[in-house]
């Protein structure tokens, strides 16, 4: 058997074979990148950059925008927190837009053959807004890529009406949950998922739709992607939740008879005023003692750290809903203890908790509406 014939050029053209591959492959990625389309708006942003702006809650000085139809595609589908402002209904709609003119505003449509976001952009622009963009491949690439999606209430309700199959999740606590709910949801406070996975449908692929507080509670985006992990893959969140369905619809039914105690004491000092929840303490009774000597009081702010860390009340110490049980022995049996989240469930459930596995405490809650201003300060609207 003959060896192989190698010439002097045959080693050339192999020794060069790599770089020829590689150079064809330039043309190809080059043919995926996004090229600018005529009547567009001339500032854009891409899934990363609204990802980061795409928060709950609603991040300060950024308004989502989407400009699709909203029965049709907004309510079945868009990024959490957006409004809805049809660009066909722009000039009658103006008024969902922020006041302050320097707020920055993204606009979505429908990928980059829709052009109501540009539309939309330009007539933002020429009302005075300063910080535009726009997300030219919007919704269908949000969720190629991942995005999380939100439905409206009225989405929610024409699933009832239909009586489509769906399984309606409450993730707040069950002091909350039992005052009312949503019809037809079960309620599986984030807190418990791990213990209730049982009561999710066994179709990975079923609808699972989360709510909990509003717009200032993160239960329902933290239990959406607890079900994500676990494999579902029709996952969506309806971040406005109870308060605005009870707005929209009236108050649910209660996911167990409630059994409020009135003017009941909280084991603290007398200088806090016991609320009409079982446990709480009145805003104005807390905000004064705070005021008046904050070193006398534990306020422990039950939040997740991201959420502590945008902001809470100055000299609030950080123990997660999540990690309170075994954190409980770590706080003074010689000092009232007052919990506070940003809209009372968890702080209630950090009060059950600590009342179950430490009944030695003092302890009490807030069941009140905290807006966290970011600078250590805060505002609190009694419940």
């Amino acid at each position: 058997m003959k060896a192989p014939h190698f010439t002097l050029a045959g080693a050339l053209a192999l020794a060069t074979l790599p770089l020829l591959v590689a150079t064809t492959v330039v043309p190809a990625a080059a043919e995926t990148a996004l090229q600018r389309k005529e009547g567009w708006f001339s500032v854009l942003t891409d899934y990363a950059k609204v990802r980061a702006e795409a928060t709950i809650p609603p991040k300060k000085g950024v308004t989502i925008v989407d400009s699709r139809p909203t029965a049709r595609q907004y309510d079945p589908g868009h990024i959490p927190g957006a409004v809805s402002l049809p660009d066909s209904a722009f000039d009658k709609s103006v008024d969902k837009l922020p006041a302050d003119k320097a707020t920055k505003l993204i606009f979505y449509c429908g990928g980059v053959d829709c052009m109501l976001s540009h539309e939309s952009a330009k007539k933002a622009q020429a009302l005075g807004y300063t910080d535009i963009a726009v997300y030219a491949e919007g919704m269908p690439d949000w969720k190629a890529k991942g995005g999380p999606v939100a439905v409206s209430a009225a989405y929610v309700k024409k699933l009832m009406d239909e009586k489509q199959p769906y399984t309606l999740i409450d993730a707040r606590p069950k002091r909350v949950t039992d005052k009312g709910m949503i019809p037809t949801a079960i309620a599986i406070s984030d807190s418990e998922f791990d213990k209730n996975v049982d009561k999710l449908p066994a179709d990975k692929t079923a609808l699972l739709v989360y709510y909990c507080g509003g717009l200032d509670c993160v239960l329902s985006d933290a239990s959406a992607e607890k079900a994500r992990k676990l494999g579902y893959t029709n996952v969506v969140t309806y971040p406005e939740g109870y308060p605005e369905w009870s707005k929209l619809f009236g108050a649910g039914p209660t996911a167990a008879a409630a059994s409020p105690q009135a003017g009941a004491a909280a084991r603290t000092e007398a200088v806090l005023v016991a609320g009409k929840e079982k446990g709480s303490v009145t805003v104005a009774s807390f905000e004064a003692a705070w005021k008046a000597d904050p070193a006398a009081i534990v306020l422990v702010d039950v939040r997740n750290p991201n959420e502590y860390a945008a902001g809470t009340i100055k000299g609030a110490i950080n123990v997660p809903m999540g990690e309170l049980e075994k954190k409980l022995t770590t706080l003074p049996k010689d000092k009232p203890i007052v919990f506070v989240c940003g809209t009372g469930a968890r702080a209630g459930e950090a009060y059950d908790t600590a009342k179950m596995f430490a009944a030695d405490l003092q302890v009490a809650f807030l069941d009140a509406t905290v807006k966290f201003a970011g600078d250590g300060t805060a505002t609190m609207t009694q419940k």
